[in-house]
């Protein structure tokens, strides 16, 4: 089975102490509509941290301070095994505007389960509930 390497952004307020996160819909294919973290694929001769700052300016139009990986996922989707870094990061330089998702939103604790999150991406949830305040 094929391995696909990305990083997302947990984008939150505080980087020290979390409060809210940012969360999109997927605007387009298979699992369109559900919740996931921002980012992508990882370029040749890109370390995560690059490829997460190129990523979240392609997707959100907003520069981003990459602080502490949290949570690395391991999921088997049907076509493929995606290994996933999750990242805390901070908007930097910027304003976050959806430029592929259908919608966003901020997220606090008691609120992580109030979407419909992609499988791979609810197994961080419970990691999130213990990095959260």
């Amino acid at each position: 089975m094929k391995t696909i390497r990305v990083v997302a952004a947990i984008i939150c307020d505080d980087m020290e102490h979390p409060s809210r996160i940012f969360a999109t819909a997927k605007g387009y294919g298979e699992f369109k509509g559900q919740w996931e973290f921002p980012g992508g694929k990882i370029e040749a001769g890109e370390s995560p941290d690059e490829a997460l700052v190129r990523e979240i300016r392609e997707e959100l139009d907003a520069d981003i301070k990459v602080g502490r990986r949290i949570h690395t996922i391991e999921y088997d989707y049907p076509a493929f095994h995606l290994s996933m870094d999750c990242f805390l990061a901070h908007v930097s330089s910027g304003k976050l505007v959806l430029k592929e998702a259908e919608a966003a939103r901020w997220l606090k604790r008691n609120e992580l389960y109030d979407v419909l999150w992609l499988p791979a991406d609810l197994s961080l949830i419970e990691v999130l509930e213990k990095t959260m305040e």
